[in-house]
Order: structure tokens, then sequence, then C-alpha cells
């Protein structure tokens, strides 16, 4: 192979590979900038209008803007605190707190078994002669035996001892 030959090979391939980054790099005279002089002129005007654009605006909810994220990761944080309400770390997700309600169920059950051996106000109950004595005790109440026969008619008794 002579050396022209094995130049104009070079030549070939040389051009094939441009017609490739070309190919990669699009036509300039398609972009939708102003400046089509230069990709790094495009992007440059893309980056500046993206900069005096206003996009990010921390200081106002709006559709036409957005909050920078230290903005958003800030609002995220107080979100959490507000959900958590000062929660330790044991109980800060859901997920923690769905299994210590699964797996810790007797200290729930416990807790349910005594709210439900309490003495209500707000409904009628059934309570053994041990548990009336224990709740009289408590508040210190006596038996209604104890008191005597509330229907006795005491005017009449009143008449009767009258001579």
């Amino acid at each position: 192979m002579s050396l022209t030959t094995r130049i104009e090979s070079l030549v070939l391939r040389v051009a094939q590979e441009f017609n490739d980054v070309r190919a990669k790099a699009g036509n300039l005279a398609h972009l939708t900038t102003t400046d089509k002089s230069s990709l790094v002129a495009a992007i440059n005007e893309l980056k500046a209008a993206v900069q005096a654009s206003g996009a990010i605006d921390d200081a106002q909810v709006a559709t036409t803007s957005t909050y920078s994220s230290s903005k958003i990761v800030t609002l995220l944080e107080v979100l959490k605190a507000e959900i958590l309400g000062g929660a330790d770390a044991a109980y800060d997700t859901l997920l923690e707190i769905q299994q210590l309600l699964q797996d810790g169920t007797s200290g729930l059950d416990a807790l349910l078994t005594a709210v439900n051996h309490r003495v209500r106000f707000d409904a009628a109950q059934t309570l053994t002669a041990t548990e009336q004595a224990q709740a009289r005790s408590n508040i210190g109440a006596v038996a209604a035996a104890e008191v005597g026969d509330t229907d006795t008619d005491f005017v009449a008794i009143f008449e009767g001892a009258l001579v």
C-alpha cells in the first residue's frame, strides 16, 4: 500500500469521525437559543436565562416558582417534628410504632384490662360484691344495705309516735 493510499484512508477515517461528532452534537441552526454560534454560547445563554428567571423563590408559595432545596428540606424537617410531636427515637417512625404495637400487646392488653376495671360514670356496669365493696371503700361510701330501707316513710313513724 502506497503512502498516498494510507494518507487517503486516514483522511476518510478522520472525516467519518468528524461526521459522527457533528451528528451527536446536532445542527446548531436547530438550537432554540438566540446565540447559535456554538454549544458553549447556547449553554451560557440558557444558564443566564435560568438565573434571571426567578424560578426559585423561598419567600412565597406560587405556581410559577419553587422553593430552593434547602427551604424544602427545612419545611420537611418542621413537618416531621410536628408529626412526631417530640417522640423519642424509639417511636419516631410508623414502622417502629407498628412493631411495638404488634410485639408488645401484653402491655397494651394490661392497660386495656386496667381501664376496663374502673368504675364507670358514663354507662351501667355489673360488678361483683367484692368489686362493689372496693369501689365504696375507695370513695368513702356505704352500701345501700348499711343505709337501711330507703323507702321508709319517716313521716308516718313520726306521726305514729305522737301521743
